[in-house]
């Protein structure tokens, strides 16, 4: 992937991935997107992203990783993993095992509702950007969030975190150096390669961003997770056998 003239357009965060998603990315000038559902092991993830990847249009694969407990949770964006790392698992492990994979690890949605890193996390645990765009977002929740990135002197980053196919390539990050392969998009975050953070405006753009932040709403209530994920039976859930116990001394359940 070599991008567009004026820099590498990457839509830094979406939840879904298929035909119709790709499509409208091509049609919005993204090179690449950033591909992170929710409890989905990485493997998975990694081999779905493969196969829609094209000489045209990269799929990066990232984990959302849920760490804490579901009414205590911070989530956390990693790039460049090697290995799976399941959710509900106390923050600080989450961290060192991002860490021990020499993983890009970003901050989404940062001070949004009780779901996300603070500054002082951001600080804490050597985060290596700030999403300062979401549409999900309220505009005093952007204006945070760009306040924590100039705070803690991290670069920002902008997503559509798109749950919705309509919203694919409402928000995106341009980079100014080339970007082949999520080999070098770990780095360029890591190495706090130079970029512009951009989105749409008009009513068809604040349009999408509120129907997100209705399916926000369903996203997080708690009849969708009590009877699958605490089961155990989830795929990311730390007790799950693919782990091998690994994580047992950082579960959370």
């Amino acid at each position: 992937m070599t991008g567009l003239e004026d820099g590498v357009r990457i839509d830094m965060h979406v939840k879904i991935l298929d035909e119709s998603v790709v499509e409208r990315a091509k049609a919005r000038g993204l090179d690449a997107l950033v591909y992170a559902p929710h409890f989905t092991r990485f493997p998975t993830v990694r081999a779905k992203a493969e196969a829609f990847s094209d000489e045209t249009l990269s799929v990066f694969p990232a984990r959302e990783i849920f760490t804490g407990t579901w009414r205590n949770r911070k989530h956390v964006l990693a790039v460049g993993l090697e290995e799976p790392v399941p959710d509900f698992i106390t923050l600080s492990g989450a961290m060192a095992e991002l860490h021990r994979q020499d993983a890009a690890i970003l901050a989404p949605h940062p001070e949004f509702l009780n779901v996300s890193l603070d500054a002082a996390d951001v600080r804490r645990y050597d985060v290596h950007a700030v999403e300062t765009y979401n549409p999900k977002h309220w505009t005093i929740h952007n204006e945070r969030a760009q306040a924590i990135a100039s705070e803690t002197e991290r670069p920002g980053f902008a997503s559509s975190y798109a749950h919705l196919s309509g919203t694919i390539g409402e928000a995106w990050t341009t980079f100014e150096e080339p970007i082949d392969d999520v080999g070098d998009f770990t780095a360029a975050l890591k190495d706090h390669t130079p970029r512009r953070t951009l989105h749409r405006s008009g009513f068809e753009h604040n349009v999408r961003c509120g129907v997100e932040f209705g399916h926000l709403i369903y996203e997080n209530t708690w009849g969708k997770i009590d009877r699958t994920f605490l089961s155990g039976t989830e795929p990311t859930h730390p007790g799950h056998i693919a782990y091998e116990r690994r994580f047992e001394d950082v579960r959370v359940y």
